[in-house]
């Protein structure tokens, strides 16, 4: 590719993350320093309106640009991000070591359980701050703002079937209209109080906690609505790249983002009654309507960051085994990172309808917001001080600082967002709590399945040994029994061999590995081992961001020794009918039975490994757990 070809699709990348990555951070001037200085005990004076102002601008510069697109991005995992990637890559450096994997698996699936407690918040607040501005253009239809941003909301997650590359087309030219607007209505007010500019001193953020002490800790939960998005930015890096994300970053969104931020105090300062809604109040009134209508738009958009990044998430979950198989629908030719995930998008778009529906405002949405957001932070500032101490080869010393910087603020915008439990931080808690609650009771009861599916099986050798002293009619062709265990004899097989008394040929018993890398490297993918009587072991090997083929994948054995013929080819499989047992060790009954009817309704393992049902024999078998 040449190089005016690269830039090329460099601008186009970075105008589609402007669109879907920056869509969630770039609509918090709606809502953030009304819900800031809006908390009991506050008023818009100029020392309060100057030190917020210097806790938001610093806030942009230490987490977003300095943690995550600097440090955070850096953690790829072969280019995917995310914190289920960010999971994977700190449980490679944690192989031998099973107790500290165990806490980093935990602290990975909490962290992305909060994520889809944020999924959730974010669509709901953005949408409702936006349409709020009818209030202010016409008080008499404030009761219209519910309605119309449940009707909103409908077209947008209608809109996900489309694809991330077409919705970021689509979206990409708006935020970047919405981008220049704001900054140019900030730079309005900044021209009329230009002094506002000595808030970026951050002096003044220090002088507001000796002030105002416990108020100012309080008023973090209010200061971290201006960094919502940043989580989301990391968790769609696979859909675009870090490049492009971090040139949009640092030449087009923050700037535009910090002077909305300063006019909106520029206006505060002479008008403090405008506290009510800062941001359409530095609107002329002639362009208010146009302006509201572009705010609808742009929060429609800010929900598309966290709602790509869900399917990103789930997609790696369910190749780590964290999540019950899903079907994912391919929205892009050029770009594999683009999916659609059907079941997540009907679960974000119901739980999103009954924040809306049960909150009924954005000022009570901003109480029960921020919490997952800042648990996930949290949670991946954890993860990644684990990977630049065991896989970047920091030294101790450089990583404890680090830590000791990035976890003292994180921290503390997660206390003070715990001050908001009780006011409806506790929704997004519940959320996560029962998606983390899933997610682990999936994950224990395939490891309990696969147990039970080990101890009832037959060794393998003694089996081929006696079917060669008593050898069974053959039939032609090849017979592929996938297992989870190469030692054992497949159910299926045996189960074949009782009922039609006959052997194929060639006998392959196959097991598929999901590896805790993006994607798997060539010479790591196939793992053939002959055994006797035309007999074979092979496993394929797949990175958690692939789909794994299987069809595709045997016809690239034949590099191997082991060619195959997939018209003459015939997959085994043995379906498991889970069933809770009481009397059986291992998960509480409920847990089991949980699980049990998830198993029934997940995506059977055929279609997630895209076997062709005509060349596909389901042998049932129960299994107690």
């Amino acid at each position: 590719m040449g190089e005016a070809e690269t830039k090329k699709r460099l601008a186009a990348l970075a105008l589609g993350a402007i669109g879907v990555v920056y869509g969630d951070i770039g609509t918090s001037p709606l809502y953030t320093l009304q819900s800031t200085l809006s908390l009991d005990g506050l008023k818009p004076t100029q020392e309060s309106i100057f030190g917020v102002l210097s806790l938001i601008f610093w806030a942009q510069i230490i987490v977003v640009s300095l943690k995550y697109v600097t440090f955070i991005m850096r953690a790829d995992n072969k280019g995917e991000g995310g914190i289920m990637a960010l999971m994977a890559l700190a449980l490679r450096s944690a192989r031998d070591q099973p107790k500290l994997r165990w806490v980093l698996a935990i602290l990975g699936i909490f962290g992305a359980s909060l994520f889809y407690g944020d999924g959730v918040i974010t669509p709901a607040i953005s949408v409702l701050g936006a349409v709020e501005g009818v209030k202010v253009a016409a008080p008499g239809l404030g009761h219209w703002v519910v309605p119309l941003t449940v009707a909103v909301l409908l077209v947008l997650f209608w809109l996900q079937r489309r694809g991330t590359g077409h919705v970021g087309r689509l979206f990409g030219p708006v935020m970047v209209v919405w981008f220049v607007v704001i900054a140019l209505l900030g730079i309005n007010m900044i021209v009329r109080n230009p002094h506002i500019l000595w808030a970026l001193n951050p002096m003044y953020g220090v002088h507001f906690f000796f002030v105002h002490g416990f108020k100012a800790f309080v008023s973090l939960g209010g200061v971290v609505l201006a960094l919502t998005g940043a989580e989301a930015l990391y968790a769609d890096m696979g859909h675009f790249g870090k490049r492009p994300i971090r040139l949009a970053w640092f030449s087009f969104v923050l700037p535009a983002l910090i002077l909305n931020y300063f006019g909106q105090g520029a206006l505060l300062l002479d008008h403090p009654e405008a506290i009510d809604s800062p941001f359409f109040k530095t609107v002329p009134s002639v362009v208010l309507y146009p302006m509201i209508g572009l705010a609808t738009v742009a929060a429609v958009i800010a929900s598309q960051a966290v709602i790509s990044g869900a399917f990103s998430m789930t997609r790696e979950a369910m190749s780590l085994g964290y999540s019950m198989r899903m079907p994912v629908v391919h929205t892009s030719r050029e770009m594999s990172g683009q999916i659609f995930v059907p079941w997540v998008n009907a679960f974000l778009l119901v739980m999103v309808l009954v924040a809306v529906l049960g909150f009924r405002s954005s000022d009570s949405l901003s109480a029960a917001y921020g919490i997952a957001v800042t648990g996930t932070m949290t949670i991946t500032t954890l993860l990644a001080l684990i990977v630049a101490n065991r896989q970047w080869n920091w030294r101790l010393p450089i990583v404890i600082v680090v830590g000791l910087v990035l976890l003292t603020i994180d921290l503390s915008f997660l206390g003070a967002n715990l001050l908001k439990v009780e006011y409806g931080g506790w929704f997004p808690l519940v959320l996560g709590l029962g998606v983390f609650i899933i997610m682990t009771t999936w994950r224990r009861g395939r490891e309990l399945v696969v147990r039970e599916i080990k101890q009832g099986g037959l060794a393998l050798e003694p089996f081929i040994e006696n079917i060669t002293e008593h050898p069974p009619l053959r039939v032609p062709g090849t017979a592929v029994f996938l297992t989870a265990n190469q030692h054992s004899v497949p159910h299926a097989l045996l189960h074949n061999l009782k009922h039609n008394k006959v052997l194929h040929e060639r006998n392959v018993m196959l097991t598929v590995e999901i590896l805790e890398a993006p994607v798997a490297d060539a010479e790591e993918r196939i793992h053939l081992i002959p055994l006797a009587g035309d007999f074979y072991g092979l496993e394929l090997r797949f990175g958690f961001a692939e789909d794994p083929n299987i069809p595709v994948a045997l016809t690239r054995c034949a590099k191997s020794g082991l060619p195959f013929d997939l018209m003459d080819t015939t997959f085994f499989l043995s379906r498991e009918n889970v069933v809770a047992d009481k009397r059986r060790p291992g998960m509480a009954l409920w847990r089991d039975r949980l699980f049990a009817f998830m198993s029934r309704n997940a995506l059977p393992a055929t279609a997630f490994f895209q076997i062709p049902g005509n060349r596909l024999i389901e042998l049932g078998t129960q299994v107690e757990i």
